[in-house]
């Protein structure tokens, strides 16, 4: 398998499972999907969830930090949901589930990066500025997943919805897109403002 998927601290993990095992909180979660579901729900393929504070128009290395876990929640072969946790004072923690566009597209974006053949460790990059997730292949497998900067050679496949000029699910080199979304960001100039 070309993705190694890092193994998620473990009281994330047990958040996750105390939520699934509670009726309550799967009662009040606002993810029909999971409130229909009959038989057993298994959380699966734990991504760190980054960060990318301030895109940067510069040959600095972007700066991100890890806010969470997210656990995609299956339902025998399909994922009906996700959870996601986040680290408290306390400890890790169970956040919320939730269901919409980018469970599918998470999971298509996994597969996609499974047949390129190349090893990657999978993570979550959420670029707030433009509203955008992409799935992070980190080119060190071997790196602690909760630290790190994206490195110019590391992958971003933006996930659906992407921003506008922003094609999803097609994956480019850190040094490709962040020049783009740069661009996404800068205020067009004026026509016709005086000299």
């Amino acid at each position: 398998m070309p993705l190694h998927v890092p193994p998620a601290p473990a009281p994330a993990l047990r958040s996750v499972l105390a939520a699934l095992g509670s009726p309550t909180a799967v009662r009040e979660a606002r993810t029909p999907a999971l409130r229909s579901v009959q038989g057993s729900l298994s959380p699966e393929l734990p991504l760190p969830v980054h960060v990318l504070d301030q895109i940067v128009p510069s040959d600095s290395a972007p700066y991100t930090r890890l806010t969470g876990w997210r656990f995609l929640i299956r339902s025998g072969e399909r994922a009906v949901a996700a959870a996601d946790t986040i680290l408290t004072p306390d400890g890790w923690t169970f956040s919320h589930f939730f269901e919409g566009p980018y469970l599918s597209s998470t999971e298509r974006a996994l597969r996609q990066a499974e047949s390129m053949g190349t090893h990657f460790q999978p993570r979550l990059l959420s670029i707030p500025e433009l509203y955008m997730l992409t799935l992070w292949l980190h080119g060190d497998t071997d790196a602690d997943a909760s630290a790190g900067t994206p490195r110019p050679t590391d992958v971003l496949v933006p996930l659906r919805p992407a921003p506008p000029g922003i094609t999803a699910h097609r994956p480019h080199r850190v040094a490709d897109l962040l020049p783009l979304m740069t661009l996404r960001l800068t205020p067009a100039p004026l026509l016709g403002s005086p000299a």
